[in-house]
């Protein structure tokens, strides 16, 4: 069904357009006008500034329900009423304790409003980063895929798109067989992963993908298979890359190698390919990433509340890796937030200022973010491109003041995931005037399936 929108600005082309009419039909856009100075008739109106749909590209949907239970350090993590210094490792053991009391009825509640918080904050498109697929302790529900199955259809009722990134795990540390919490991970070999995620079918809204956990969760002999997976389908291979510097020393202690290097000797680098985190680099791992057009997906508000560090994303890009983001934890939900953090750790780290202009902020979040979820087609507002589109208010105490020709700045290093007043995702009207068209109480859907696993 054709539905017109009328934008009050729009950002075409890199510009900030004035009273943008935009025409979609089956999800498309079909045709454009610009200068329009009101809405045609019948058209429905966003006021602000019009967006690309925004693409969270690492998203753990589960780790939703460790928010305000991991935050303060090991302490409180552990239940106790202090706040002790804690580190990644502490806060795993709180995120396996969740992953315990999943079942794909419970995760599908969870995902549901996890997704449905993503569509209130402008994301249209996420990466499902996702290797809970069995029962607790490793055994198979009778669908193989009946968590992965859980996610997609999570996704399709909050009415935004996915990719799953349906990951390999098989191991606890190189060497080491997986642990229990583990268990629910393991398909026991990449050929039994590859097996049963051959099942797996897209849909309008989804993409099948693939990933390697990590370099210590997949043994070196395997990340071929996976790797080979992924090339003869086309579809994209994420990898969570040297978030820890255990991780490299470990690396280096099993193979003699970095983990970048490990990767790139088994062909699992390359354009379709994209790094998570990236954090602990050596130079030439940097030049191994880059020369082989290997994404890198940054996540600064997990890798900040984790103390992870801030990862060499201005050497990245300058060594030809295109650069994406991601919320993984969900310490927040913010893809604004996100993108602004990237800039601002970095001149924390360089104290230097304007490493990225808004625009380029802007384009990570949106057009580089979908390319990296396989979804080239998708994060710009063009003709023939998916109808999908976020709106931030510009009449927030947050975004009020600059003049329209500054909105893509002020929206960039102001603006919240409040100020998203529309999000339209294959012309769907999925969230208007900032109330979810589906999941109308989103607070209440988050607090019920969060309770669940608590």
């Amino acid at each position: 069904m054709p539905v017109t929108y009328w934008a009050e600005h729009a950002w075409l082309d890199g510009v900030v357009r004035p009273g943008v009419a935009i025409e979609t039909d089956h999800g498309v856009i079909t045709a454009l006008a610009t200068g329009q100075t009101g809405p045609p008739p019948g058209a429905r109106v966003l006021r602000g500034l019009t967006v690309p749909g925004l693409a969270n590209a690492h998203s753990h949907a589960f780790h939703r329900a460790l928010r305000g239970h991991v935050q303060a350090g090991s302490s409180v993590s552990a239940g106790g009423a202090g706040g002790g210094p804690g580190s990644f490792w502490t806060w795993r053991e709180v995120m396996y304790r969740v992953a315990e009391k999943l079942t794909p009825d419970g995760y599908y509640a969870l995902a549901r409003a996890v997704y449905a918080e993503m569509a209130l904050a402008g994301i249209t498109c996420v990466g499902e980063f996702h290797y809970l697929h069995h029962a607790p302790g490793g055994s198979r529900y009778a669908d193989p895929n009946a968590m992965g199955e859980a996610l997609i259809n999570a996704a399709a009722e909050a009415g935004i798109r996915i990719t799953l990134l349906d990951t390999c795990y098989l191991s606890a540390g190189f060497g080491a067989a997986p642990e229990r919490p583990q268990l629910r991970f393991s398909d026991g070999d990449a050929a039994g992963w590859a097996d049963r995620v051959g099942r797996l079918t897209g849909a309008d809204h989804a993409r099948i993908g693939a990933a390697v956990h990590s370099v210590r969760a997949v043994p070196a002999d395997q990340l071929e298979t996976v790797a080979r997976w992924a090339a003869e389908r086309d579809a994209p291979l994420h990898v969570h890359l040297s978030e820890q510097p255990a991780e490299n020393e470990a690396c280096l202690a099993a193979h003699g190698r970095t983990p970048t290097e490990l990767l790139a000797d088994h062909g699992a680098l390359g354009p379709r390919t994209t790094a998570v985190h990236a954090t602990h680099l050596t130079r030439d791992d940097i030049t191994l990433l880059g020369g082989s057009t290997t994404g890198v997906c940054m996540c600064p508000t997990t890798e900040r509340d984790l103390a992870d560090g801030i990862g060499p994303a201005t050497a990245l890009q300058r060594a030809g890796s295109p650069l994406s983001l991601g919320s993984d934890s969900h310490a927040v939900v913010d893809l604004l937030e996100e993108a602004r953090a990237m800039e601002l750790d970095e001149r924390l780290r360089s104290r230097a200022r304007g490493n990225w202009t808004a625009a380029q902020l802007l384009t990570a979040a949106t057009a580089d973010g979908h390319a990296a979820l396989g979804w080239p087609e998708a994060g710009r507002i063009a003709v023939g491109a998916p109808a999908d589109l976020a709106t931030v208010a510009l009449d927030t105490v947050r975004t009020a003041g600059p003049p329209p020709e500054l909105a893509v700045e002020s929206t960039v290093f102001a603006a919240t995931a409040a100020d998203v007043r529309h999000t339209v995702v294959a012309g769907r009207h999925v969230v208007r005037d900032g109330v979810h068209t589906t999941v109308p109480d989103v607070p209440a859907a988050l607090t019920a399936a969060i309770r669940a696993v608590h």
